[in-house]
């Protein structure tokens, strides 16, 4: 197993297990919550963290088998961002959690599949103004530091 690809899948589950920890405590009138600056509930996010993780592997696996990020743009991830929260605008807490447990599971094990050589791989990246960057740099800054990322946005929005 690649050590590299071993960390990332780690942090990834430690990410997914952090955002699942903390959902659990989330009291109903919480999970109603609207995100400051977001306007998605809390609800809709966490299960938007869990439903996005398919998307982000197959984009890194893009990446990973030497192709290039080049007619993806911010406005089209807001647009699926869109779509998913007016979709699972009712999604409880029961189907975010499992659908966390499931695809980031599947999640690490995709990374986890991922050698040196293919984390190393350089292509330009249309999210980032076409920049060449690494596929590891994607990977650590999609699917790994996504739960981070809108956990800290939640606990922010609930004060705790």
């Amino acid at each position: 197993m690649n050590p590299r690809a071993q960390a990332l899948a780690a942090s990834l589950e430690k990410g997914a297990a952090a955002l699942a920890d903390f959902a659990r405590t989330i009291t109903d009138a919480e999970w109603e919550t609207p995100l400051l600056r977001d306007g998605r509930k809390i609800g809709v996010v966490v299960h938007h963290v869990a439903d996005i993780y398919p998307l982000e592997i197959e984009l890194s696996q893009k990446l990973a088998s030497g192709g290039a990020l080049t007619e993806l743009s911010w406005d089209d991830v807001h647009a699926v961002n869109a779509a998913h929260a007016k979709r699972n605008a009712l999604a409880t807490k029961e189907e975010a959690l499992a659908l966390l447990r499931t695809n980031a599971a599947a999640a690490a094990a995709a990374l986890r599949a991922l050698s040196d050589d293919s984390l190393d791989l350089v292509a330009p990246n249309s999210l980032y103004g076409h920049a060449l960057l690494t596929c590891q740099f994607f990977v650590e800054d999609h699917p790994v530091r996504h739960s981070w990322h809108h956990l800290a946005r939640i606990r922010a929005a609930l004060k705790r």
